[in-house]
């Protein structure tokens, strides 16, 4: 049906470490950090760099060695666009100087991001719309985050990933299951920025309505509460059990959610990636990172499957399964 054919991403090259965030907060030391997060560094866009620069970097190493002008839709997953308008995604397609009689459009969904990409790649593969689908995630989340957000600046990064998702032949048609409860939405948020501005602050919130807003308890609550169905409900629609996958690639949110979230899924340690440590979250990103650094340390061999889900802001999720 389909099959993801090369994953390559982008780092700033700005980099925050533990012990840099020691000493703007001498309460944390950079071992607490490490051991509640499990992120050592993340990488920090530049103040003049935005999610296209980002995007423009990450797909032309994909384009050293693939043909661009194979490209024929381009799906852009961001939450921090180039503009209101245009689409960024359009601006990406001439950055890139790919071909004018190609598709592009930008959808705005965070960690569930890459999952739902491919989803719509499906979608366009199944209609006959598209072969080669070029997927971008890319994230500038720390724009938004105030200097004084100790706990999400210890845990978010920037990044792009770019992907190119392709028809296949003879590849097994595997479903996806996803989900939205936007009743959360109020509990990661950035309240100020788009159209809708007339709103009141509570008094008592400390930040302004252009950072962001992360309620982590809430976060947390959500993700245990939906996520281990998430992966019952995909293996079942899929036909497989726990014993049927070789690897489970969630967003890297943060390694203490992973790991309790490991152990109530019940999931061997030894099929469960976690790869945050150098990078941090990065959002949507997070999965394709985490796979092409699977494949690059050669964890990966052919006709493994991979059951990646991705959740968080939305509230969204969404899993699925492929074999690589």
């Amino acid at each position: 049906m389909m099959k993801i054919s090369k994953i390559e991403y982008y780092l700033p090259q700005q980099v925050l470490t533990n012990h840099d965030l020691e000493s703007l907060f001498p309460e944390w030391s950079s071992e607490r950090i490490q051991e509640k997060v499990g992120i050592s560094q993340r990488h920090i866009s530049s103040d003049n760099e935005t999610v296209l620069d980002m995007a423009v970097q990450s797909s032309e190493k994909i384009f050293e060695t693939y043909d661009r002008d194979k490209v024929d839709f381009i799906l852009f997953c961001t939450q921090s666009p180039e503009y209101f308008l245009p689409t960024t995604a359009c601006i990406l397609q001439d950055r890139l100087g790919l071909r004018k009689n190609i598709g592009a459009i930008d959808f705005n969904l965070g960690c569930s991001g890459f999952v739902y990409g491919l989803a719509f790649a499906k979608g366009l593969i199944s209609a006959g719309i598209a072969k080669s689908i070029l997927l971008v995630t890319s994230e500038t989340y720390t724009k938004h985050i105030h200097p004084e957000d100790k706990g999400n600046r210890s845990i978010f990064g920037d990044a792009s990933a770019s992907a190119i998702v392709e028809k296949a032949e003879g590849a097994h048609d595997y479903q996806f299951c996803l989900g939205t409860d936007g009743s959360g939405a109020e509990n990661l948020i950035v309240k100020k920025g788009a159209f809708k501005k007339d709103f009141e602050l509570n008094p008592d919130h400390e930040f302004s309505a252009e950072n962001i807003y992360m309620n982590g308890p809430e976060i947390f609550n959500f993700t245990i509460a939906n996520i281990p169905g998430l992966v019952k409900e995909t293996l079942e629609v899929n036909g497989m059990t726990m014993d049927d996958i070789d690897h489970f690639v969630f967003h890297q949110a943060n390694s203490f959610m992973l790991n309790y979230l490991r152990k109530k899924t019940k999931i061997p340690a030894e099929k469960f990636y976690i790869d945050m440590e150098t990078t941090g979250n990065t959002v949507s990103a997070t999965i394709p990172i985490a796979l092409k650094n699977m494949m690059d340390k050669g964890m990966l061999k052919t006709g493994d499957k991979v059951l990646m889900a991705g959740f968080g802001v939305g509230y969204s999720w969404g899993a699925t399964i492929m074999e690589i």
